[in-house]
């Protein structure tokens, strides 16, 4: 399973033991990409508190530093008001004490002094930047001295602030959020502490099949949930109800469980789950044997018993990956198999690693944001990490720091 390369590039933190940063233009891409109220009044700021680090380090250095970011899905070369990061300058200025000025139409030049930041308007309204443009690329990297990646949730895209300007930079390193990823994905699937157990929940199994797949080469254990473990359930020969699944891939499903058990390793097959008639938070949930589903239930849940059993295993595992929750969390009466792995995990003395918005959000329900080894902020490039595939950013940087 290939994965990241982990110490082949170069990091800011080198070159600022180095003391390479005084006095030089420092280029920060970083991930401020956070949610907003109609009105445009930013509703949850994790993403900016994440990226100050980075920024302050450069500043602390005696760089001129310039941050930016893509937010929304704006169009390119038609830009709107929606689509400033004022609000965002914003509210970094205040948690980082200072004004931060925002500026427009900069690709062909800006004005920043050493120890002071700007923060360049929407990445993303540039023509040719969702393309990887290379003339844009070029001018962006004439802008700085040093290239800064530090938006993992941007690292599976080749795009203009992303890969082209560290291709063009002089020179081009990894942020400490970027460089933390890399770390942690490094530690879970490149040399784990075994056994390595992966959770891969979700609605779907064609979204996940590729990482199923790959994980099924490499971990002890396989734990599904969601809508995929009432696809593993069919595979397995059991009833399922109306449950949402896909039974068209049910040889995919057969193949990995194969894999897994060629190996020694195995899918652990929900041995009760929690049904309900209706998908409703209000619906009258059952527990039953999973031999014992009818032909009008919906499976919304692991049962306690499953759950009990998944967690034993989690207990005793070396290292845990996680990506989605196992059944209809968001429903009191049926969280209790998230909760319990959640716990679990939590309890855990193995390394975790943690990704993808639903995730994130059990994670914080339970509140066990400080028990879990490693939460990452990309939800696209953990995955595409997951499946085995070199994320472009990874590689460009990796390029770079060979030359």
């Amino acid at each position: 399973m290939s994965t990241t390369p982990a110490l082949s590039v170069i990091r800011l933190s080198d070159l600022i033991a180095k003391g390479q940063l005084k006095g030089k233009r420092v280029f920060i891409r970083a991930d401020l990409n956070v949610p907003q109220d109609d009105n445009g009044n930013i509703t949850e700021d994790t993403r900016i508190r994440a990226s100050i680090p980075c920024i302050q380090m450069a500043l602390d250095a005696g760089a001129a530093v310039m941050v930016t970011s893509h937010l929304g899905r704006p169009k390119e070369g038609d830009f709107q008001p929606a689509d400033s990061l004022d609000p965002v300058a914003e509210r970094m200025g205040e948690l980082m004490g200072m004004d931060i000025p925002v500026v427009s139409d900069w690709v062909d030049g800006v004005e920043v002094a050493p120890g002071h930041l700007v923060m360049l308007e929407n990445c993303r309204v540039n023509v040719g930047e969702k393309k990887n443009n290379a003339d844009l690329a070029k001018k962006m990297a004439a802008l700085c001295d040093i290239f800064v990646h530090d938006a993992f949730g941007t690292a599976h895209r080749a795009e203009a602030s992303t890969y082209g300007i560290a291709q063009f930079a002089p020179i081009a390193c990894a942020g400490p959020l970027l460089a933390a990823e890399m770390d942690a994905i490094s530690k879970a699937l490149t040399a784990p502490k075994r056994p390595l157990v992966a959770i891969v929940a979700g609605s779907k199994v064609s979204t996940k099949l590729t990482i199923l797949e790959s994980l099924a080469n490499n971990v002890d254990q396989l734990i599904v949930g969601g809508g995929i473990a009432n696809t593993f359930m069919l595979a397995a020969g059991l009833k399922i109800g109306k449950s949402l699944a896909e039974p068209d891939l049910l040889d995919q499903a057969k193949a990995v469980i194969a894999a897994m058990k060629a190996r020694g390793a195995e899918v652990p097959i929900p041995t009760d789950v929690v049904t309900a008639k209706t998908f409703s938070p209000d619906a009258e949930a059952t527990v039953k044997a999973a031999t014992d589903v009818a032909d009008d239930d919906l499976i919304l849940d692991i049962g306690p018993v499953t759950a009990k059993k998944l967690a034993e295993q989690l207990l005793k595992a070396g290292t845990i990956v996680w990506n989605g929750p196992v059944g209809v969390f968001e429903f009191a009466k049926f969280e209790n198999g998230t909760k319990v792995i959640a716990q679990a995990i939590a309890d855990s003395s193995a390394f975790s690693i943690a990704g993808g918005g639903d995730t994130l959000a059990a994670i914080a329900k339970y509140g066990i944001e400080d028990k879990v080894g490693y939460i990452s902020t990309g939800g696209g490039a953990f995955l595409e990490v997951l499946e085995g595939k070199t994320l472009p950013a990874f590689e460009i940087l990796a390029k770079r720091a060979a030359n």
